[in-house]
């Protein structure tokens, strides 16, 4: 018994397989289509309905007139013979056999009825009978006593389908009846429409493949800009270009839209891969810019170590290098992150008096690097943000005490009409260097081997811009070099500071 179980068990599931395997596989909803079979039948669906349209149009066009023509001339036919037959010149004697005379139409069919239904057709040479048929109202019309009298319907025999006219002879001797094949035009109709239909479908198919192959054309390239943001995103490589934008995917993107998307791809790389790079040289020598606070901080901690062995004077200038040198980090830091980030602190601006921004300056690097700073300042007052206009004057102070180590001069700030100068008597910078000094990272070949991260005089420049002002950079005539900004004031004195 068990075992009579497990085959047929075994035989169940094979055939459930069998099943599953015939399912007609499942049609995909149209929004998981590729963009490829998309175009294509768009295209086909498009070009199926012009078809339609215009072969609709054209047939109903081309049989309405085709039928309208025969009918046309089925009825000229009809009402010549009856003129003729009611003309006393003209009109047949009852009886007489030459009543088919007056017909003169190869494109009819003719035969002579009498009262009581009898049939008289022409015959010629080897021509085939082809007799009309023959109904009660045909047979009324032929007793008809006077001529001309017509009646015309449609009907079939022998396979065809007829337009049939009975015309009245007069005097009740019969009537000749015309008869039009109507199958013929038809069939050439049915023809026509066959011919279109093929035409229609050769143009469908056409549509569809010219649907595809454009739709290659186009989504390969977007495959490819797919490709790469994917590339880009599971690597996090940025060195990579969307040339894919191209038409064959080697060369330069076009100018439609998709070589647009690729031109703005390329360039969102390069934004990219330039921010990263920004990014990591500014992580690795952030600490550079940072050294110079944090020296003088731990130097100041070690000597409070002795704190309780200072004069209070000591302590006084200790706790207050302290307290600067704190300020100096914290504003420092804010630089760096401002830097960074391309983003400018809460600080309002408001007015400031650019001398007491440069006295300050000097009085933090006299105590920093011991060295003779000299402020030469007006009253110039400008509308600013104090921490910034301090820091933009700070730095090439700085870069001026560290180039000239041998002190071979003070330092001088000068101020003249929001015109802010620091001269020294340094070396100098290189005149191929002088444009560069303000881009950021950029190292003087002189300051390679000292500490630093080329961000000094960037952020000067950064600031003085976002004031609106410039800087500027020369070497000074007997040696040393000049470098400052503007910042464009609110009130001048241009007299020389007390």
């Amino acid at each position: 018994m068990d075992t009579d179980r497990d085959n047929t068990d075994g035989g169940g599931g094979r055939d459930a397989r069998t099943r599953r395997r015939r399912f007609p596989p499942r049609v995909l909803p149209l929004s998981e289509w590729r963009l490829v079979t998309r175009f294509a039948v768009s295209f086909a669906l498009v070009a199926a309905f012009v078809i339609v349209l215009i072969g609709s149009l054209a047939y109903n066009t081309a049989a309405y007139m085709i039928r309208s023509d025969a009918q046309a001339e089925f009825q000229a036919t009809v009402d010549s013979l009856t003129q003729d037959l009611r003309s006393p010149s003209l009109g047949p004697r009852p009886g007489d056999g030459t009543a088919l005379n007056f017909v003169h139409s190869d494109s009819f069919t003719f035969q002579v009825v009498g009262p009581s239904g009898a049939i008289s057709v022409p015959v010629k040479d080897r021509t085939a009978i082809e007799v009309l048929p023959v109904r009660a109202v045909d047979r009324r019309i032929a007793a008809e006593q006077d001529p001309g009298v017509a009646r015309t319907r449609e009907d079939s025999d022998n396979g065809e389908e007829y337009r049939i006219a009975t015309v009245s002879l007069g005097g009740g001797t019969g009537a000749i009846q015309i008869g039009q094949r109507l199958s013929p035009t038809e069939r050439m109709l049915g023809a026509m429409a066959a011919q279109m239909a093929g035409i229609g479908v050769i143009v469908l198919v056409g549509a569809g493949l010219a649907g595809w192959l454009v739709a290659e054309r186009v989504t390969g390239r977007l495959k490819r800009l797919t490709e790469a943001a994917e590339y880009v995103s599971s690597t996090g490589r940025l060195d990579l270009e969307a040339r894919g934008a191209g038409p064959t995917g080697s060369e330069p993107a076009g100018k439609d839209e998709v070589g647009r998307l690729g031109r703005a791809f390329d360039g969102m790389l390069s934004r990219l891969a330039g921010a990263k790079e920004e990014q990591r040289r500014l992580v690795q020598n952030a600490s550079h810019e940072l050294r110079t606070p944090l020296t003088s901080l731990r130097t100041n901690v070690a000597v409070m170590r002795r704190f309780d062995r200072l004069s209070p004077e000591a302590r006084r200038r200790l706790i207050d290098d302290l307290q600067g040198e704190t300020r100096e980090l914290t504003d420092l830091v804010n630089e760096l992150v401002e830097l960074a980030t391309d983003t400018r602190e809460d600080e309002q601006p408001r007015e400031v008096e650019l001398r007491e921004i440069a006295e300050n300056v000097a009085e933090r690097a006299r105590r920093r690097t011991g060295r003779e700073i000299i402020v030469d300042a007006d009253a110039t007052v400008v509308s600013g943000r104090p921490q910034a206009l301090e820091r933009a004057l700070s730095n090439p102070v700085e870069n001026a005490a560290k180039f000239d180590a041998e002190s071979r001069g003070p330092i001088e700030i000068v101020i003249r009409d929001g015109r802010v100068e620091v001269r020294d008597r340094g070396p100098g910078v290189d005149p191929a260097e002088l444009a560069h000094i303000f881009e950021r990272f950029y190292r003087a070949t002189s300051a390679r081997g000292m500490s630093g991260s080329g961000l000094g005089l960037s952020m000067t420049e950064d600031i003085a811009t976002a004031h609106g002002g410039h800087v500027f950079a020369y070497n000074r005539e007997g040696g040393g070099a000049v470098i400052g900004f503007t910042v464009p004031p609110l009130r001048r004195d241009n007299g020389p500071a007390d």
